[in-house]
């Protein structure tokens, strides 16, 4: 078609001309969108995101460079086995595709312990003081029972040995313990273990804690990560739930990440916790029983005098 034909055509057919137009003009933008957009995203191109775990922050960035790559510290930990900077985890993950120019989220190391001010729990029960504790970051290193007529109410309260006494600006380091000593009455040294078979470890420390019991042993099922350990559930506890046992006395854990591991010891925990609290009750119903006869038996029946003392037939009273 030449130039005076188009023209031609042009003048005799100028909707059909200016529609034709338009949809060039259109297939051309649209094809000059998808050629900036496939430079833009360097579409085909990937980048393999390396293992940045246990690299210090600033080698970390050199190698996310080298690989087209964008660091960012999403979040800090305190984990006292690495040093301050290290990089503790990833997300995408070390193996990972991704397009260049993708951002890695990090968490680092911190270099040093968030520290919190203890706060004074003594006069309150244990329960109360727990929670302040709890609420503050910290937790019961140790519960030290002593005779006193306030059974599970804090007497008093100790942080590396000092005595936390109201007004103290003494600060711990976050995640630290605190010792304190409660009160039990002669005659009710006894509390039940709790159930925490299924239960994370701050979950499980929380129950042991509040019925006067304190966390012995901790152990993991086979190699886990410092990361992962606050992820572990505890499948194995020692002595069993609903079981009677000394206040102050220590329930050992034992902890997995194995899901399958946990629910399975789970259930059979729950079905052993069932049974013992049903004996535990019929064995209390039954003492409650005996003391009640005994004390009826004692009303109808109140014991005799001791006869008098009749001197022996070869003792004069006066020898």
């Amino acid at each position: 078609m030449d130039k005076n034909t188009l023209i031609q055509f042009k003048e005799q057919h100028r909707l059909v001309y200016n529609l034709l137009l338009m949809a060039l003009i259109i297939l051309a933008m649209a094809i000059l969108a998808h050629l900036a957009m496939q430079i833009g995203t360097r579409h085909g191109s990937r980048s393999t995101v390396p293992d940045f775990s246990g690299m210090p922050y600033d080698q970390a960035m050199r190698m996310a460079r080298k690989h087209d790559l964008k660091l960012h510290i999403n979040d800090s930990l305190f984990v006292a086995a690495y040093e301050g900077g290290i990089i503790l985890d990833q997300l995408p993950q070390g193996g990972v595709e991704v397009k260049p120019g993708r951002t890695i989220y990090v968490t680092i190391n911190s270099f040093r312990q968030k520290m919190v001010p203890v706060p004074y729990v003594a006069s309150r029960s244990l329960r109360q003081a727990k929670n302040m504790l709890e609420i503050a970051g910290l937790e019961i290193k140790e519960l030290v029972y002593q005779n006193d007529m306030a059974t599970n109410y804090v007497l008093g309260e100790q942080y590396e040995g000092k005595e936390i006494v109201p007004g103290s600006k003494i600060e711990a380091e976050i995640g630290s313990g605190v010792v304190l000593t409660v009160g039990v009455e002669a005659g009710s040294e006894l509390t039940v273990v709790p159930q925490v078979v299924g239960f994370e470890l701050r979950e499980a420390k929380s129950r042991i804690w509040e019925l006067g019991l304190n966390v012995g042993k901790v152990e993991y099922d086979g190699d886990i990560n410092l990361l992962d350990k606050k992820d572990a559930r505890v499948f194995i506890q020692s002595p069993s739930a609903e079981r009677h046992a000394q206040l102050g006395s220590r329930v050992d854990l034992r902890l997995s990440l194995d899901d399958k591991l946990v629910d399975r010891h789970f259930k059979e925990a729950e079905k052993q916790a069932r049974e013992q609290a049903e004996l535990r009750i019929k064995e209390e119903e039954m003492k409650a029983d005996s003391l009640e006869k005994a004390r009826m038996e004692g009303l109808l029946n109140p014991s005799a005098e001791a006869p008098a003392t009749v001197p022996d037939d070869d003792e004069g009273m006066f020898d």
